[in-house]
């Protein structure tokens, strides 16, 4: 029977007994490698002589279930990412339940998965996001579930480990690809504003021009939103500049197939009068006629890399790093032609 003479032991109690804050006694029970030795042994000494209970504790076995959130399930990344989480908790006896969030649907779509939690048991969770608000970042501190965020669009500077990808990086490598087929004029689909990796696709893309001397033209940029539509939208407005870009740089492969049809209503050709780069390498990118040069992110392995993170925190084990980045690589197909110099 339950004692209820006793309230529960909170972590902001630990953390003002400690004198640390919350956040800090959230690393610890998380298995973050980033906290002072002499600041972990405070802070479990002290979770110790409270009673803190940790989540399930008492129970004789875990609940061999784990959550999978997505904002949305509509892209075609996140089934790559469904994969890799799928193949590695298969091979630690776990299973996984998806669901969606959807950014579109207001607080309430996340106050309904929260209630779902609280109802069934799980040992962790995997948040594909771009957006972990401050409200759902409170409440999964609260439940003191293990979580491990995967971030294809970019959550940076959590108290949780995060799995991405090098967008900075693939960026320039792409603008560098168009550049060493002699194109100047290279016009740039951009991400979701306010978006880290949008942020950092953009800056790989300017830093590509500075490096070959080339002045960045914000006539040139246009945003996107990472999906078809957007594309689409982004390369009739380049396409239609008196002076148009010779090659495209779209921030995802969604877009960059966008900028395809845009281009076949302006009765262009790819590669022979546009070329085209996308990013993600989505299994289209490689059906496309043609098919298309994309920056490969590694979203299989992004997902595979969250899950054997989130059984290592599920465990209690330390997390050695709070991010990896995996790397992205351009994969060269048939959208790009070199211009005579």
């Amino acid at each position: 029977m339950q004692d209820n003479a006793q309230p529960a032991v909170t972590i902001s109690a630990i953390a003002s007994a400690a004198g640390v804050s919350i956040p800090t006694v959230s690393r610890v029970l998380n298995g973050r490698s980033d906290v002072a030795p002499a600041t972990r042994e405070r802070v479990e000494v002290l979770l110790r002589e409270y009673g803190y209970r940790r989540r399930g504790a008492g129970r004789p076995t875990s609940s061999g279930l784990v959550d999978l959130v997505f904002n949305d399930l509509d892209s075609p990344w996140a089934v790559e990412i469904i994969r890799g989480v799928e193949e590695l908790l298969n091979t630690e006896g776990l299973s996984m339940v998806v669901s969606a969030i959807h950014r579109r649907g207001g607080s309430g779509s996340t106050r309904k998965w929260l209630d779902t939690l609280g109802a069934r048991p799980s040992d962790g969770a995997i948040l594909v996001t771009t957006d972990l608000d401050s409200f759902l970042h409170a409440e999964l501190q609260r439940l003191n579930l293990p979580l491990v965020v995967v971030d294809p669009a970019g959550v940076p500077d959590l108290e949780v480990p995060t799995v991405g990808a090098t967008n900075w990086t693939g960026a320039v490598t792409a603008t560098e690809h168009l550049l060493q087929h002699n194109h100047r004029r290279i016009g740039y689909v951009a991400g979701r504003p306010g978006l880290w990796c949008s942020r950092a696709r953009l800056d790989g893309y300017r830093a590509g021009l500075d490096a070959a001397g080339i002045a960045f033209d914000a006539a040139l940029v246009v945003g996107g939103d990472f999906d078809y539509a957007s594309g689409f939208a982004a390369g009739i407005e380049l396409l239609t500049l008196p002076d148009r870009p010779t090659a495209i740089f779209a921030a995802s492969d969604q877009m960059a197939l966008g900028v395809y049809e845009a281009a076949r209503q302006q009765g262009l050709r790819i590669p022979d009068d546009l070329s085209v780069v996308g990013f993600d390498d989505l299994p289209e990118a490689g059906w496309a006629s043609p098919p298309l040069t994309t920056v490969r992110q590694p979203l299989s392995e992004m997902g595979s890399l969250a899950a054997r993170t989130l059984v290592r925190l599920i465990r209690g084990e330390a997390v050695e790093s709070p991010r990896i980045e995996l790397s992205t690589r351009l994969v060269q197909r048939a959208s790009v032609r070199a211009l005579h110099p």
